[in-house]
């Protein structure tokens, strides 16, 4: 069992090794990023009660030097090794709400100038909608930045692209690499565990490796138009379950589901 989950992660690491070249990450930056999580991981998540692993546990667990586990859980409680958090932009879902959804889009199925407040048909309802918990200021002013809205003389809004073309340096897209990577591998590690206490989530896949190339663009605009759609009616019943997020809130869990596409050359 442990050779094949060797060679998955070899066949898993091919894509993830092809973007880390081509952005100038070494292999010794990516070992040193390897060493913080396995040791992360096994300090937090194989302790006892709790508590986090000591540094032997650490060290047979991970196959490092309990000097080299030291260092690196020094590192880690000083905050040196902590990932900003992750959250991939939802720039999108906001430009499509604005679009789509009958409360922010006219009848003629133009996009409303919205006004700077109100419960309803306003920016911040709609924020609070698509962006979710992000800052709502943040968003507004990356949006004016990158030229998806103007403000009017008014005081109201105005959408002004469809889409969010990211850039290829964009950080946000290489955020949002990691989110998708880690939502699914998390899916597929929950799953294996025979001793999980939960139900096994939803994780399916459909491909065929014999399709003409003649249908390749069909497939694509198929998967944007009808992927997109999918995810807005998602998107809608998580905006209608969510919590309020003032102090105190209660326990809250993070849900979603995550589309993508399929496409190798053979």
């Amino acid at each position: 069992m442990k050779e094949h989950v060797i060679q998955s992660i070899r066949y898993l690491l091919r894509p993830l090794v092809r973007f880390l070249l081509k952005h100038g990450v070494t292999y010794a930056e990516f070992a040193d990023a390897c060493k913080d999580v396995y040791v992360d991981v096994a300090r937090q998540e194989y302790g006892i009660q709790g508590r986090p692993t000591n540094n032997s546990r650490v060290a047979m667990l991970t196959g490092l030097s309990r000097r080299e586990v030291a260092r690196v859980r020094d590192r880690l409680l000083e905050g040196l090794a902590e990932p900003a958090e992750l959250q991939g932009s939802r720039i999108s879902q906001i430009l499509s709400g604005w679009h789509l959804d009958p409360e922010f889009a006219g009848e003629n199925g133009q996009p409303k100038d919205l006004p700077p407040t109100g419960p309803t048909g306003s920016l911040p309802a709609l924020l609070k909608r698509y962006a979710g918990d992000l800052p709502h200021g943040a968003i507004r002013k990356e949006m004016l930045q990158r030229g998806l809205i103007e403000e009017l003389a008014n005081g109201s809004t105005r959408v002004l692209k469809r889409d969010y073309v990211y850039s290829s340096l964009d950080p946000d897209i290489v955020r949002q690499m990691g989110i998708a990577l880690h939502d699914h591998a998390a899916t597929l590690e929950h799953n294996l565990d025979d001793n999980r206490k939960a139900d096994a989530r939803f994780e399916g896949i459909a491909d065929n490796g014999a399709v003409s190339t003649k249908a390749v663009k069909a497939f694509h605009q198929l998967i944007a138009e009808r992927g997109m759609e999918f995810l807005q009616t998602v998107d809608a019943w998580l905006s209608d379950h969510e919590v309020d997020t003032t102090p105190n809130p209660g326990r809250r869990v993070r849900l979603g589901v995550g589309v993508y596409t399929i496409h190798e050359e053979i």
